[in-house]
């Protein structure tokens, strides 16, 4: 198959992506150096995040004009470009822009991601981009507290947290299932328990009094939605109680409330550590390796991008990965239809933290990218596209000019498929006509070890890195040992993947796991 053509990259973004992607070796030496090291992370990382101008934006979806709400009321999603009333005519309906994504016979694989990263991609990015609650739903309003604070396990306030706390030693309430720990149940023969009542779970409505049963008491609303994502918040739920009992353990003299504060910092720590050293490093295919540690942080945050952090509109869009999900699980040593692996409560405490995790690391996610879709996915492309265009987002091209990338020209600048650059034509007029949505995702990597296109990629450094490395327990002034206690930096100095924090927290399962968002394969 003809490669997309890179004509249409510009000269400053080939000549980065090429000296990135080759040079093993030198990358490898300049790591080695600590101070050489320091300086290219924070290097790196500035010069992506200014690919775009900084926050704040001067417009929010609240107006199509600047006012000191629409700067300042964040239950408004945020928006890199003014709206830009689309032409209906030229465009396909939203319905049969989704029919792009249908997945065929087979699902395509992703070279180099496992189910595993699928997993916590969702797990992690649903803790701040989260859209309108109510219903109808208004695509212009979001939920989300706009930080990596862990909500998903947690909760977004704080008569959800009370209802998750033992308040006894730091711990959060748990029990004990098949030697393992685990949140107890929610309800009890199909209600709420009274002492969950601040609790909710998103789509509950769907299940009957037995499935009801099954679903674990989790601060976030989406913390039973799927298998994936209770594995993940059951994991920290763990490490939570694990660090609180070691914390009590130093510190005889601090009350329940300080344990419970100060296991929380650490855990958040420990999330935004493992999105920059193993989720960002997993997307990159770069030969230099991103750390984080607090001497980036301090020379981060002179940068002129370092401001309140406020979820995009557009950032909300390019995290629709659902191609990366494949029909069937492999869950526990079954292989289930993606369907039945939703509100998984009940498929953890069998198999067990270690031999699910593991499954979900054997397992190959499939590609990123247009015609992979399974069809119990459809409407959220459908919705998507919708959405984007209730809100007037500018077409493709748009975005990828206000990313400093040129626009193209034809559909084979946005793929060398001449599946995908066909079936573009065929849909859409021209190629200004593309949908952001659409385009994101129909645009081809820059090289077969790239597991994201170019514009998605660019989009996502931009807001990750700067949603990331905001966070308030990053600042200077708080990141150490006053905030997360010298046990707190030991626990954090010593992470460095999920395997780690698998591995200290699953004593009914003490054989020795592969747990990876790397593929076997591509190791």
């Amino acid at each position: 198959m003809k490669a997309r053509s890179i004509a249409t990259d510009g000269a400053k973004n080939r000549l980065r992506y090429l000296a990135l992607t080759h040079g093993a070796p030198l990358w490898r030496l300049a790591e080695s150096v600590r101070p050489v090291r320091l300086r290219l992370n924070a290097a790196l990382i500035d010069s992506a995040v200014r690919e775009m101008p900084g926050r704040p934006e001067p417009l929010s979806t609240m107006a199509p004009y600047t006012s000191w709400s629409s700067l300042t009321d964040r239950s408004y999603m945020g928006r890199h470009l003014p709206p830009v009333p689309g032409d209906d005519t030229a465009r396909p309906t939203p319905e049969r822009a989704a029919d792009l994504f249908a997945r065929g016979d087979a699902m395509i694989p992703c070279p180099r991601s496992t189910v595993l990263f699928a997993y916590f991609a969702q797990w992690f990015t649903d803790g701040f981009l989260r859209g309108d609650t109510k219903l109808p739903r208004d695509p212009r309003i979001n939920s989300s507290n706009h930080e990596i604070d862990l909500n998903q396990l947690y909760g977004l306030d704080d008569a959800a947290t009370a209802a998750i706390r033992a308040f006894d030693g730091g711990l959060l309430k748990s029990q004990v299932i098949n030697g393992g720990e685990f949140p107890p149940h929610l309800c009890e023969r199909g209600r709420i328990r009274p002492e969950f009542a601040a609790l909710s779970v998103a789509r509950m409505d769907l299940l009957d009094e037995r499935q009801r049963d099954t679903l674990f008491a989790l601060g976030g609303d989406r913390g039973n939605t799927q298998v994936g994502f209770t594995m993940l918040t059951v994991l920290f739920l763990r490490e939570h109680n694990r660090i609180a009992r070691l914390l009590a353990d130093e510190n005889p003299r601090w009350d329940d409330e300080r344990l419970f504060q100060t296991a929380r910092n650490v855990v958040i720590a420990l999330v935004i550590k493992l999105v920059v050293e193993e989720y960002i490093n997993h997307i990159t295919p770069y030969h230099f390796r991103f750390v984080l540690e607090p001497a980036l942080t301090s020379r981060l945050a002179r940068a002129v991008w370092h401001r309140q952090n406020w979820a995009s509109v557009e950032f909300n869009l390019v995290y629709r990965w659902h191609q990366l999900v494949p029909s069937s699980l492999d869950v526990g040593g079954q292989e289930m239809p993606l369907a039945a692996t939703l509100f998984g409560s009940a498929l953890l405490p069998g198999p067990g933290l270690g031999r699910l995790f593991e499954d979900a690391s054997e397992q190959r996610a499939g590609r990123i990218g247009l015609f992979n879709t399974d069809p119990v996915l459809r409407e959220v492309d459908v919705a998507s596209i919708a959405g984007s265009r209730a809100l007037e987002l500018a077409p493709y091209n748009a975005y990828r000019k206000h990313c400093r990338f040129p626009g193209v020209r034809e559909f084979e600048q946005i793929s060398g498929d001449p599946k995908v650059s066909g079936a573009l034509r065929e849909v859409y007029r021209s190629v200004d006509d593309v949908d952001l949505y659409v385009g994101l995702f129909a645009e081809e990597p820059g090289s077969a070890k790239a597991i994201l296109p170019p514009l998605l990629t660019k989009i996502i450094a931009i807001d990750a890195f700067s949603q990331a490395l905001t966070n308030p327990l990053l600042a200077p002034r708080v990141v150490g040992a006053e905030t997360f206690s010298p046990c707190g930096m030991r626990i954090i100095g010593a992470t460095r993947n999920l395997s780690d924090i698998l591995h200290r927290n699953i004593p009914e399962d003490p054989e020795p796991r592969f747990v990876s968002m790397t593929w076997r394969g591509a190791l």
